[in-house]
């Protein structure tokens, strides 16, 4: 990832608001905060410079890629904090363990996970309409029946009623659009945990619970 460009626009643009949505609730009310875009670009940084953290989860190590960023990000918190909002130095190596990190309050934690879990909630979404739009019309029908139902709230016997279909056939139908959303988020998961088919499924599970908490 270090000679290309596009590979780490693409981590960025993956990562940031996770990224943000820590630093953001770590500093709430604190001057930290002011210089919460210049943290942002510091995660950034440590993972993709020569010997960075990236460089070094390659390495062999087996960690799941929420703990691995989650510690980076709250290094960098660290740093920043230690140093106080106003100096600017340059920075000194990175030195994350990712079997070493000590734990975080419940709320910065949980503010972590949620945007981690909407995260790859999104992009298994959009794994799914892409897998739709190579399937044919009725898959594309079925991610838009989950649409409904699952965004937009609607009950299958009002959409029923709007699409002219018989509601028991669209509550099978949004039985199958449910598994092939699972089976996207599973691929999601899959691609940011080393652990095997066990792990994923029980991580699908806790993303899917994680966001229906209040």
């Amino acid at each position: 990832m270090d000679g290309d460009p596009s590979a780490r626009s693409r981590f960025a643009e993956t990562y940031l608001d996770v990224v943000r949505a820590y630093l953001g609730s770590r500093w709430r009310g604190h001057a930290a905060g002011e210089r919460l875009d210049d943290a942002v670009q510091d995660v950034f940084f440590d993972c993709f410079k020569h010997g960075g953290a990236l460089g070094r989860l390659d390495q062999g190590r087996r960690v799941a890629f929420r703990t691995f960023l989650y510690g980076v990000v709250r290094n960098v918190a660290l740093r920043y904090e230690e140093r106080g909002a106003k100096q600017r130095e340059r920075q000194p190596p990175s030195t994350f363990d990712p079997e070493g990190v000590p734990e975080d309050g419940d709320r910065l934690s949980r503010a972590f996970d949620r945007a981690w879990a909407s995260g790859l909630i999104a992009r298994a979404a959009e794994r799914q309409r892409a897998s739709a739009h190579a399937k044919g019309e009725e898959a594309q029908r079925r991610v838009d029946l989950l649409r409904l139902r699952f965004s937009d709230g609607l009950p299958i016997r009002e959409i029923a009623k709007q699409w002219g279909e018989d509601p028991a056939r669209l509550h099978h139908e949004y039985a199958r659009a449910r598994e092939e959303f699972k089976d996207a988020l599973r691929e999601e998961v899959a691609y940011h945990d080393p652990g095997g088919a066990r792990a994923v499924d029980q991580e699908v599970g806790e993303l899917l619970a994680l966001l229906q908490r209040d």
